[in-house]
């Protein structure tokens, strides 16, 4: 049976493995269910803080570099020695934590890994074979080249790391978005079996992924650079210099903000096709509606599914759903209607509330974000810099605006597609190791929890460290590493 028949037929036929009579045992109880989910959303949102950060700083870094190579000028050398430095912090936190997720699959979801194991671990495996191979590697070559390597080459090592980044982010958004739209693959003998890579790595879900997450990316390393550089103002220090940062960042974060904006646009209405009940919670409606407006705030009965106060954008949802102001947008109450069809009884909503206040929290943290930035620009336009500390206070915080944003960006992309692990084809409460107990899942949750508090410890003071250390005074052309002890 081959991917693209959406009937009751496939769905039956991919959950009857993991049925309450499944050949892996009874499905597990509840506790184990949500301490797993828990624990892979602590570990997932800890590690996507860094991922971010590292691919929008990797080109950053390269881009400054590449000034320097080009006019010679001082100061290039002295911030890509700086942000190099953070950079590197940044990367080190990002790999470590990623470990622990590839773990999890093995540990606490064995039996999702044993039914997709064939199609994930496709991008999966060229991620590590060839992205990661090719960003480690090249990021070596980096750090240890600044003397030894000829200008140009040296130079080629960090874009060829920056671009190996990126690749990365390609691959495991491809092994995600497949558990968003499942395509290129058949079931066969309970199992999902690879068909098409291709088909995998074109996935439309994918190419409207990835550059929102790269957009985002590029957001929160610039809003990064922007803090930073708003503190050394600030303080004074080195203002000529960290202006020009300053400024490279704000150009960078409303470049990226408008980018996140028509992207996130592409993927509503991708979502809005492929999974309408992520879309439906998203906004709150609850019954098939055209000209529907865009929700500002709403409260809800989601016991009987209905609305008791919602302000809305008129014809916002249609039009960010459809590109068109009379197009219809499918409800809750009536998705869950067909759904009860098409794969069986079953409760197919989402948390509704959180599906909703993500979403909005999300693009609020974004759309701060931008105006930041533009504010920013005009305020240092023609040579100015704010007069009022309170524009570099502003800067400081802005920090933790794209973190909040992607990380409620994520929350909304995984809780929005329950209950579903793969949408349409394995339900999440089919998906945890049968043999998981309640103590093992609670100790590895409470064990990983407090190692990556101890890590964002770590993380936060060295990166405090070298932030007040500051750039050196003197960056020659052969000087040695920007590594952690320069």
């Amino acid at each position: 049976m081959r991917a693209g028949r959406g009937t009751k037929v496939l769905a039956e036929e991919a959950a009857r493995p993991y049925s309450a009579t499944s050949r892996y045992g009874s499905l597990p109880s509840m506790d184990v269910l949500d301490l797993s989910r828990w624990q892979f959303g602590i570990t997932t949102v800890y590690h996507f803080l860094f991922v971010p950060l590292t691919i929008g700083l990797s080109i950053i870094v390269a881009g400054l570099q590449t000034a320097w190579h080009r006019t010679k000028k001082p100061e290039y050398l002295r911030l890509t020695k700086f942000w190099g430095r953070l950079f590197l912090i940044n990367f080190a936190m990002g790999v470590v934590t990623g470990i622990v997720q590839e773990f999890q699959f093995g540990m606490n979801w064995s039996a999702y890994s044993r039914f997709v194991g064939d199609v994930f671990g496709a991008p999966l495996a060229m991620e590590g074979l060839m992205a990661f191979f090719l960003e480690s590697t090249f990021l070596g070559l980096w750090i240890f080249g600044w003397d030894k390597l000829p200008p140009r080459l040296h130079l080629a090592t960090i874009w060829l790391a920056a671009i190996g980044t990126n690749i990365s982010a390609y691959f495991i958004l491809a092994a995600n978005s497949w558990m968003q739209h499942p395509v290129g693959y058949r079931i066969n003998h309970g199992r999902a079996e690879l068909t098409d890579i291709w088909a995998v790595l074109t996935n439309s879900t994918t190419l409207v992924t990835f550059p929102h997450v790269i957009f985002g990316a590029f957001l929160t390393a610039a809003a990064f650079v922007l803090g930073i550089s708003a503190w050394f103002l600030l303080k004074k220090r080195d203002t000529a210099l960290f202006r020009t940062s300053a400024r490279l960042a704000m150009v960078v974060a409303f470049v990226s903000a408008v980018g996140v904006s028509f992207s996130g646009h592409w993927q509503a209405q991708i979502m809005t096709e492929q999974q309408p009940m992520k879309m439906a919670a998203a906004e709150a409606l609850w019954e098939d509606e055209s000209s529907a407006g865009f929700s500002l705030f709403a409260v809800g009965d989601v016991e009987n599914g209905r609305n008791h106060i919602n302000l809305q954008i008129p014809y916002g949802l249609s039009l960010l759903s459809t590109n068109t102001l009379d197009g219809k947008v499918a409800g809750i109450n009536d998705i869950q209607a067909r759904y009860q069809e098409l794969y069986g009884p079953g409760d197919y909503r989402p948390v509704v509330g959180l599906a909703y206040w993500s979403f909005r929290l999300m693009i609020g943290f974004g759309a701060l974000s931008a105006l930041l930035a533009a504010a920013g620009l005009w305020l240092s336009r023609r040579g100015r810099l704010p007069a009022g500390r309170w524009a570099y206070r502003l800067a400081i915080a802005g920090i933790g605006l794209p973190f909040l944003a992607n990380s409620l960006g994520w929350i909304f992309t995984e809780m929005g597609r329950q209950p579903w692990t793969v949408f349409g084809i394995m339900r999440t409460a089919a998906a945890v190791s049968p043999t998981a107990d309640v103590p093992s899942v609670a100790i590895t949750l409470v064990g990983f929890t407090l190692v990556y508090a101890v890590l964002a410890v770590i993380e936060v003071r060295l990166l405090l460290k070298f932030i007040r250390i500051g750039p050196h005074e003197q960056a020659e052309p052969e000087a040695s590493v920007p590594a952690l002890s320069y």
